[in-house]
């Protein structure tokens, strides 16, 4: 008979605990990890741009509309990142609390652009985790101590990432932390880290590159003994294969850098991605 009570108590309580959870949109999958992972139970996530796509051409859908009019939040990244939500935030008509998860990093320039690729720095993300999980606990006093431990259980994992990506690229030969990516999505690693990255493409997958920066990079690679270009997970390949092509320098792979892959790809989630990130630079470049 107990057994049959507490059944019973269970069954009321779960869909009870689902109809709880705190609605979260965030604009794309690298932040939408950071929030599942915060969150865990205790959260519902939707991802507007989702795995192995580019949020800075991204084309909102008349759905994400309603996604954002039923949250309690909304995770951006900022630093010009997400130029197409505002209108959309603004249609929906909804009263989400829009978190800006970059909020306290200083962010790079290249030239008058912002750079917005601030996740690509370890360090970095734990101002995101921090942010993220600040911004749930406000909007979930009731599960504030769960998202904090979850939070410091994270901060520890990317301690223990940001240690295995400077062992790794202290082992490539300084004149050999060089390479070719398709745009410039990797300033901040190249600042944390201390590896050089040369892109046809702006901050931007939108710009397009003239014939004259082809030319000028085709020539620095081989002025500089580039030894490697990379491929992106959510670019189009045919530039970099022409670089490589007409400078003989090998693809080094395929470099994970504004969206993460689905589940059965190599990056899922966030440490994933810096892991194959950094495994692909130094299996090109240490030798």
């Amino acid at each position: 008979m107990r057994f049959l009570v507490l059944l019973a108590l269970l069954l009321v309580a779960s869909p009870l605990r689902a109809a709880e959870r705190l609605n979260v949109v965030a604009s794309f999958s690298i932040l939408g990890d950071f929030v599942r992972t915060i969150g865990g139970d205790r959260v519902n996530v939707t991802t507007l741009v989702g795995p192995d796509s580019d949020v800075h051409v991204y084309t909102p859908a008349p759905s994400d509309a309603k996604r954002i009019a039923d949250a309690k939040l909304v995770i951006v990244n900022g630093l010009g990142l997400e130029g197409w939500l505002p209108r959309l935030v603004q249609s929906s008509g909804a009263r989400a609390q829009v978190v800006t998860a970059s909020a306290g990093i200083t962010p790079l320039k290249l030239g008058s652009a912002v750079d917005p690729h601030a996740w690509q720095s370890v360090p970095n993300v734990k101002v995101y985790v921090t942010d993220i999980a600040n911004a749930l606990v406000a909007a979930d006093p009731d599960d504030a101590e769960f998202f904090r431990a979850q939070a410091k259980a994270y901060l520890e994992k990317l301690e223990t990432l940001d240690r295995e990506v400077r062992e790794a690229v202290a082992k490539i030969p300084p004149e050999r932390r060089k390479v070719i990516s398709t745009h410039d999505a990797f300033g901040y690693f190249a600042a944390e880290y201390g590896v050089q990255f040369i892109a046809p493409l702006g901050v931007s997958t939108e710009t397009e590159p003239s014939a004259r920066d082809i030319a000028g990079i085709i020539g620095q690679i081989k002025a500089q003994k580039i030894p490697a270009v990379f491929l992106e997970n959510i670019s189009d390949d045919r530039l970099i294969r022409r670089i490589a092509t007409e400078t003989g320098v090998k693809v080094g792979g395929t470099l994970i850098s504004d969206g993460l892959t689905g589940e059965k790809g190599p990056a899922p989630t966030y440490i994933d991605m810096v892991r194959h990130n950094i495994k692909a630079l130094t299996s090109a470049l240490d030798h």
